[in-house]
């Protein structure tokens, strides 16, 4: 089971805002005492801190999936959700920040750094915060954004000033025992050491850390053994200790040797963009195993020809711990001096100045897409994707009022601008997104009205008629009217058609004709009952022209009364 780990993928999933409420305060006296639904609490955010005391991301690779907690709802009388608890992540200082394209998003290379890599979502707003002189009594709300969801790379670069590099069982893990606390792996064959080590060396006042990197082979940095996977390790070191195997029993092998192959390796591994190469920084020489003769006598032999190449050269012992105070000594000043570089070079650098992304930017791109059934308008930005996870669109006040802010921030004025008419196809966000058949709305988009060249017909206001335009229109009705029943008349006359009471009156003659043939008594009654009903259609006949001329003269009356308008005041108002 492994028991070191130097880089892990993790999974993370912020925690979703809180919706917001909608409510009314219901009182005694007072049942719609104004709105007063509360905002929804803020999910909680996912922080990665550079600890010191966490050597290891062993625990991210056991338990790859990491989450925080979501907002609260908020509640009737002005109560707000509670946010969501943001959560830690302790990662080891050197510890690299990528995201899933391989973009480096932060070195925390120093204590205590702070990186919020899955910032929670936003709480809605109540109908209480959505009041305004305008929309006093909003029925809906806002609901809360989804927190971040994704995956981050981490990658674990060792910080130490020293670093120990050379073959394998060449006795660096012997040495970092010898020299420090540290209690690495240590037998007697290849590739020992399966994951780099750490120790804290103290020289008088001064003190440092060595790291014991596996052992390079020919190839590492194409990727043979386990060098090209532990290299990164030797990135941040101030200083190189070769470690040489004086006392190896493997044909073909020796210091000389060794060395060049190390330095080729070293050589052709990339270091970051702004670091030091590797074969630039200081290097020092360790002649390991002088306690075997074979091994002192090889040592003695080619120390002076390392030394012509520039090299300072220690025969040491990890056993006898023979040449270790003088090579502790001799790494402690050049760690010293490397920090000492290090200090000026700091105080040379320019200020930086971290100008974070604002969180309102109101920027957006619309893509025009190719489709079956035509173009498709993509509406990409963070205000527009926000504004889409808010909205409720089961309520169609919030559906206005998404219209409103989409109008506001200008993106119907660009949609027509790529070329979108109404009932073109709008989708707002990556993917799949929230789809719209686009109907623009006359405030923005004045372009579209079908009107004459330098004209406007929103300008052109309804004309009002003048009092002589009413009464000549009133009296053309009178007119019309007058012919209707003159031709009436005429008609009637002619015989073409009859009223009901004449109509009557011709059916009472005819009966009369005939009782008279029967007999005398019977045709008088007959008589007499015809001139009763004749003088009853008179009469009716007599009270309904009585009531359509009265009626004429007061809708004649009324007409006089509205036109009784100076002409001053008619002027006024055709103004």
């Amino acid at each position: 089971m492994a028991t070191f780990v130097d880089h892990v993928t993790l999974h993370l999933r912020a925690g979703n805002g809180g919706n917001g409420c909608v409510s009314v305060k219901r009182e005694k006296f007072k049942p719609l005492a104004g709105p007063d639904g509360g905002n929804g609490g803020g999910g909680g955010d996912l922080v990665l801190v550079a600890d010191p005391s966490t050597t290891t991301l062993l625990g991210y690779h056991r338990s790859p999936h990491r989450s925080s907690d979501n907002g609260g709802p908020g509640m009737g009388d002005h109560r707000n959700g509670h946010n969501g608890d943001l959560r830690e992540l302790m990662v080891p200082i050197g510890t690299v920040v990528k995201d899933v394209e391989g973009n480096q998003l932060l070195d925390m290379n120093e204590p205590g750094l702070r990186l919020i890599v899955a910032p929670g979502g936003q709480g809605g707003l109540g109908n209480a915060a959505l009041a305004s002189t305008k929309r006093k009594a909003p029925g809906f709300a806002l609901l809360g954004t989804l927190g971040w969801e994704g995956d981050v790379y981490l990658e674990l670069k060792t910080v130490a000033d020293v670093a120990l590099v050379g073959y394998p069982s060449a006795g660096k893990s012997s040495l970092i025992a010898a020299m420090s606390a540290a209690r690495p792996k240590i037998a007697d064959y290849p590739f020992t050491t399966l994951h780099p080590n750490l120790g804290v060396v103290e020289s008088g006042e001064s003190r440092y850390t060595i790291a014991d990197v596996p052992g390079l082979i020919e190839g590492a940095s194409e990727g043979k053994g386990l060098g090209l996977e532990f290299l990164r390790h030797v990135e941040r070191c101030t200083a190189l200790l070769h470690v040489l195997d004086c006392a190896t029993l493997e044909p073909g092998r020796d210091p000389i040797s060794d060395l060049d192959v190390i330095l080729g390796e070293l050589d052709a591994y990339p270091v970051p963009e702004g670091q030091k190469p590797l074969l630039q920084r200081s290097q020092l020489v360790a002649l390991n195993k002088i306690d075997v003769p074979e091994g002192r006598e090889l040592a003695s032999f080619v120390k002076a020809d390392l030394e012509a190449r520039g090299y300072r050269v220690f025969e040491i012992s990890s056993v006898t711990h023979e040449g270790l105070k003088q090579l502790n000594y001799a790494l402690a000043e050049v760690v010293e001096q490397g920090r000492a570089e290090a200090a000026a070079a700091e105080a040379k650098k320019p200020r930086i100045i971290i100008r974070p992304k604002a969180v309102d930017e109101g920027g957006f791109v619309i893509k025009v897409e190719g489709g079956t059934f035509g173009n498709i308008y993509r509406i990409l930005g963070t205000k527009p994707e926000r504004w889409i996870q808010q909205t409720d669109f089961t309520n169609d006040e919030a559906v206005g009022f998404l219209a409103d802010r989409l109008a506001k921030l200008g993106i119907e004025n660009q949609l027509y601008k790529s070329g979108a008419i109404a009932g073109s196809t709008v989708i707002i966000g990556p993917g799949h997104g929230v789809v719209f058949d686009w109907e623009p709305t006359l405030t923005s988009t004045a372009e579209l009205i079908t009107a004459p060249r330098g004209t406007d017909s929103r300008l052109d206001e309804p004309k009002r008629r003048t009092s002589n335009e009413r009464r000549e229109e009133y009296f053309g009705r009178m007119d019309a009217k007058s012919s209707a029943r003159a031709e009436l008349i005429r008609e009637r006359e002619a015989g073409m058609w009859q009223t009901g009471e004449e109509e009557y009156n011709e059916d009472v003659r005819l009966a009369d004709v005939e009782v008279t043939t029967d007999g005398g008594v019977a045709a008088a009654d007959t008589s007499s009952a015809a001139d009763k009903a004749a003088d009853e259609a008179e009469t009716e006949a007599a009270t309904e022209a009585a009531i359509e001329a009265a009626t004429e003269a007061e809708i004649e009356a009324e007409f006089d009364r509205s036109n009784d308008v100076d002409s001053d005041t008619v002027e006024e108002i055709q103004k």
